[in-house]
């Protein structure tokens, strides 16, 4: 069995990651290393903060890794949340707090159209390997559903007629952001073994 560190304290996140990624690949969170540090995001990207994880990672643990940086642009605002999607309401804010300043902002919005991000950096060496994927959407009016993390309660794909909140984990991964990065990454993996 392959083990690699993901750089994440999000246990949903590394649940949902698990999930994705065959039985012969074991994920290890921050946590499981005892890396309790938050690791700073001082970039501008999704691909720089992704880098800044990995690295901080190999540096200090020493351990094969890789890392996300992921998040949500909004269109009437220019992109926003985007790399500061996890703290848009500030820092130490909930899910909630960040839902609510998002909607706020939408309020008087006609166009509601958005689409997560995510940028995955698989560190080889001194070498990265970037892996990129994209959930068109909109974010509805209010919540609903409450399975997920984060904006999914008010985040609805393309295509679809619900929220990634009131989608099934297996069918969440097979559109989202994340889902499409991380396909990428286990195809890379795959054949590089």
């Amino acid at each position: 069995m392959t083990e690699f560190v993901f750089a994440t304290h999000n246990a949903g996140k590394l649940k949902e990651l698990q999930a994705m990624v065959p039985p012969s690949i074991k994920l290890l969170s921050l946590d499981d290393i005892g890396c309790h540090e938050e690791i700073p995001e001082t970039e501008t990207t999704f691909k720089g903060n992704a880098l800044l994880k990995a690295q901080h990672v190999q540096k200090h643990y020493g351990l094969p890794c890789f890392a996300d940086d992921s998040g949500l642009e909004v269109t009437a605002l220019d992109g926003a949340p985007g790399v500061y999607t996890a703290r848009y309401a500030g820092v130490g804010c909930t899910s909630d707090d960040n839902m609510d300043k998002l909607l706020a902002a939408l309020e008087n919005q006609s166009d509601r159209s958005a689409r997560f991000v995510c940028v995955i950096a698989l560190l080889q060496g001194n070498e990265a390997v970037y892996f990129e994927g994209f959930c068109p959407g909109e974010i509805l009016s209010e919540r609903q559903g409450t399975d997920g993390f984060g904006y999914d309660p008010i985040f609805k794909p393309n295509g679809f007629d619900r929220s990634f909140a009131q989608m099934t984990m297996a069918e969440k991964s097979a559109i989202s952001h994340r889902g499409k990065a991380v396909a990428q990454l286990v195809a890379f993996l795959k054949n590089s073994q």
